[in-house]
């Protein structure tokens, strides 16, 4: 049954893969043989990893409308990726299948946050939290959130790669997978501030003005670009972009005027970094 195989698959540990070794397999000669051998036996052990510490939350925020589906999505994913499990990777149709499977998967959990996050509103308000519970439920999300990531990516790339005309979502063409080699910093923040802006506006009728600046340090004149999934650097900055305009109308609201939100960003030889300001008091 489906509790002795996530028992058996979170006695592995998943394997660590870098930026790197994503780029290389989806650029050289991305092999969706390769690929399904390494994800059917990958994705379960991922998915049975995070299940098990679902089952180790609080009685009563398992039985939460929300938790209880979000633990059938993994149960339900878990299941269909086991079908795969003996099947011969030289079946083109095994193969087929599976990269139809995969983005099953991934649109069946498009929604695992809202909901997660709707379970643990759920118990709060019948049940109240104290801190330490409060507490333990943090650490678990932080885990949870960040196995989500991960998941999504393995799932993202083999669907982008080999998802193909009307199957995977439309990829950029020079991204590999979810990963864009040139990510273009600049223009990934300039985009996270223009839809924070215009939340902004709606809300404040107002919004701050943006000062960027940046240094590349590595190549110096040139624009700054890194490896990086850019959906991830547009979540990041998106929200920290909505903090600082809050706090920064909340702060000058008697004042009427709003000082810019200032960011530094400085690409070294070894890291990028993307510095954010504001003067919300």
């Amino acid at each position: 049954g489906v509790p002795g195989q996530v028992d058996f698959y979170a006695r592995f540990s998943p394997s660590p893969l870098s930026m790197k070794q994503f780029l290389d397999f989806g650029s050289m000669n991305a092999c969706e043989k390769t690929s399904f051998m390494f994800l059917r036996q990958e994705l379960p052990v991922r998915l049975a990893n995070i299940m098990k510490e679902i089952s180790l939350l609080p009685d009563n925020l398992l039985r939460t409308p929300s938790v209880q589906l979000v633990q059938s999505w993994y149960i339900q994913s878990l299941q269909e990726l086991l079908e795969f499990k003996d099947k011969s990777a030289e079946d083109a149709k095994t193969i087929y299948d599976f990269t139809d499977t995969v983005i099953r998967i991934r649109n069946r959990h498009n929604d695992v946050i809202p909901t997660m996050a709707q379970g643990v509103i759920e118990y709060k308000e019948s049940f109240g939290v104290d801190p330490v519970t409060s507490q333990n439920v943090q650490y678990f999300l932080d885990r949870f959130y960040m196995s989500r990531i991960s998941i999504r990516m393995l799932l993202n790339q083999h669907s982008l790669l080999f998802g193909g005309k009307g199957k995977g979502s439309p990829a950029h063409r020079k991204h590999i997978g979810s990963i864009n080699p040139n990510c273009n910093v600049v223009e990934v923040i300039k985009d996270g501030y223009e839809n924070a802006r215009r939340l902004c506006d709606l809300y404040y009728i107002n919004s701050p003005e943006l000062e960027l600046e940046e240094l590349n340090a590595k190549s110096p004149g040139q624009p700054i670009q890194v490896v990086y999934v850019p959906s991830h650097l547009y979540h990041m900055v998106f929200e920290l972009f909505k903090n600082a305009m809050r706090a920064t109308m909340e702060h000058h609201a008697d004042k009427g005027v709003y000082p810019p939100i200032q960011v530094h960003i400085t690409l070294g030889n070894e890291d990028l970094t993307v510095k954010m300001s504001d003067r919300g008091g």
